[in-house]
């Protein structure tokens, strides 16, 4: 349609496609119009389609392949940590008396056991599998990061989220806090195993003992942020106790802060086992720490590398892929992300 204005009291208009057909001649009442039943029960009811928290977790973990490869890493880790020594008998000390099986590398070993997958990093100082000896170090330092992480979490999480919300223990947590806080954390550890036999629960309660209140006041932090918004005001003012609003209304919330702060603390547990190993103070059982300290001799010595480096990689890998696959998870958990 053409319109043309002009000044003056006349209009001319310029209408093109006279020619267009109404749809709707012809056409009855009640083929035009449809009554519609009101019902206040159904206009309640929301269109919109289902929320799942967790379901949404994963469908934001998961679309990114960089999570998909390195949980994939991550599950063949644990399976061989866990289920190789299951089905593979190793004896650390069963070529001791043989002096050409000591100190090989794969291509030596390979010549002097025959081809195997036991010999693929050659032979340690004892003439050990150094493949086999891994993944069974691998299995008591995964262990005791989980157990540690397991218990620090738990408590950390707990006491943190009433230290947060109730004034009362603040003021006595705070005073603990700031005695301990000045205490060097591994200095704590090397403290604990050194009036202990170093063994695997006595590495566990050195590193739980003042591990959970670290935990407990990162909680406490996020804690004070929300505790006093309107809901949570109101709840009190209903009678609810202190830790039903911790439990119920606050920590629910944090489920991202959580996950992240895990992601964080399993890898750090590794590397503390392998630290005070490496420096002679750590298990007394052949973990990845214990597997690196008494192959620093082999560091620089040609020929005998596989010894020290095959343990430090596979250090390194469980606890670059425990952190990603832990961060990555920790942002998918933010509802936030979900949208």
């Amino acid at each position: 349609m053409n319109v043309d204005f002009k000044m003056g009291k006349h209009v001319t208009v310029t209408v093109d496609n006279l020619e267009e057909e109404d749809l709707t001649q012809g056409m009855s009442d009640a083929e035009l119009f449809q009554v519609i039943n009101h019902s206040d029960l159904e206009s309640e009811k929301i269109t919109a389609p289902r929320y799942s928290y967790w379901h949404s977790v994963f469908r934001v973990f998961f679309r990114k392949k960089i999570n998909i490869i390195m949980l994939g890493l991550l599950a063949v880790i644990i399976l061989m940590a866990y289920l190789y020594p299951v089905f593979v008998e190793y004896d650390r000390y069963g070529n001791l008396l043989n002096s050409e099986a000591k100190h090989l590398t794969p291509s030596a070993a390979f010549k002097q056991f025959g081809y195997s997958i036991h010999w693929v990093l050659g032979a340690g100082a004892a003439g050990q599998s150094t493949f086999d000896a891994i993944w069974y170090g691998s299995q008591i330092s995964i262990s005791l990061a989980l157990v540690v992480a397991l218990i620090n979490m738990t408590v950390g999480v707990i006491v943190g989220a009433v230290w947060g919300f109730s004034k009362k223990v603040d003021n006595v947590m705070m005073i603990v806090y700031n005695i301990i806080a000045n205490l060097p954390y591994i200095l704590v550890i090397s403290v604990m195993v050194m009036i202990f036999t170093a063994g695997f629960w006595t590495m566990v309660f050195a590193m739980t003992v003042t591990g959970w209140l670290f935990i407990a006041y990162f909680i406490r932090t996020q804690v004070v942020i929300i505790r006093d918004r309107e809901y949570n005001l109101a709840s009190k003012c209903l009678g609810t106790s202190t830790i039903r609003i911790a439990m119920k209304n606050i920590l629910p919330f944090m489920t991202s802060v959580i996950v992240t702060l895990a992601a964080t603390e399993i890898p750090s547990y590794i590397s503390y086992e392998v630290f005070l190993a490496y420096i002679g103070m750590g298990l007394k059982e052949m973990s990845l720490g214990r597997l690196i300290y008494e192959a620093e001799s082999a560091m620089l010595t040609p020929g005998w590398g596989f010894e020290f480096w095959s343990p430090v990689a596979v250090a390194s890998i469980i606890t670059i892929v425990l952190y990603v696959v832990g961060q990555n998870l920790g942002d998918a958990s933010d509802p936030r992300t979900h949208m």
